[in-house]
């Protein structure tokens, strides 16, 4: 202890200017957005440099995890394949109508949160990959989360186990839409929330991407219904679904661009200036 003491004392000039240099730094991001972006960027990058390092080992490690994952997806596509064989009465595979305007970057999570009420992941993919906020963000199951700040290699996921996370979504069957949000409780179930009570729904059924998101492809999978729920407040269903994706164990996913989101959000304003 007494020498922690002689330290302290021996280098005081030097701990009070790093700590006065440090409250200077903090004074000045946070007064002026300029600073606070670039903070965040490379703060970002920085992070981002040290997750892949640690996810690289870590993959290394649980390498017969990942064969086994893959295998699962390549069994999967091979059902697909297999049953659209030569038969004039089935149309080929084929992707969402919608996918021909939308571009996949490849990207791996090397970092998840999932125990917190704001959850994000990073992934080893960014600007230099073409990669934007509010692009969308799958895994090989369906919807995991929303891009929401990128540095040069790297960039931040909002996670759909986010109390700020919000997508418009449908039940599959009947194409009834509502919000899916979280609730904080548990990281196995989203909400779909606001869904009429015209709707019929029942246990098992799938909720997907609605065609209003301008972030991701209509009928991309999120989850299936677990138990329904109707809020007295404003007499509408609150749906529990439960998650296709484990999202606390995330490994390859897709980053999805809508190329005509930029043209569709203005053609919107301008529609709302128009009649104001």
């Amino acid at each position: 202890m007494q020498q922690i003491f002689n330290f302290i004392f021996k280098n005081s000039i030097l701990l009070l200017f790093l700590l006065l240099l440090g409250i200077s730094l903090t004074l000045t991001i946070q007064s002026h957005s300029y600073h606070r972006s670039k903070a965040v960027t490379s703060a970002n990058a920085i992070s981002g440099y040290v997750y892949n390092q640690v996810n690289n080992v870590e993959e290394y490690l649980s390498l017969k995890e990942q064969n086994e994952a893959l295998a699962g997806e390549n069994a999967r596509l091979k059902q697909i394949l297999f049953n659209t064989q030569d038969t004039a009465n089935k149309p080929p595979v084929q992707l969402p109508e919608a996918m021909g305007n939308f571009a996949v970057i490849q990207s791996k999570v090397i970092r998840n949160s999932y125990s917190v009420h704001e959850n994000y992941f990073t992934i080893n993919s960014g600007r230099n990959q073409g990669v934007k906020p509010d692009m969308g963000v799958v895994s090989s199951l369906g919807v995991v989360g929303i891009v929401e700040n990128t540095s040069g290699n790297y960039a931040t996921v909002i996670s759909i186990l986010n109390l700020k996370f919000r997508l418009d979504a449908k039940i599959k069957k009947n194409n009834h839409f509502g919000t899916l949000t979280w609730d904080g409780k548990n990281t196995g179930f989203a909400q779909l929330i606001d869904v009429p009570r015209l709707a019929t729904v029942q246990k098992g059924d799938t909720i997907v991407t609605g065609a209003e998101s301008r972030i991701f492809p209509e009928n991309i999978p999120i989850g299936t219904i677990d138990k329904v729920y109707v809020d007295k407040k404003t007499n509408y269903y609150t749906l529990n679904v439960r998650l296709f994706n484990d999202m606390t164990s995330l490994g390859h996913v897709y980053i999805i661009e809508n190329k005509d989101r930029d043209e569709i959000i203005k053609l919107e304003e301008e529609t709302i200036k128009t009649n104001e």
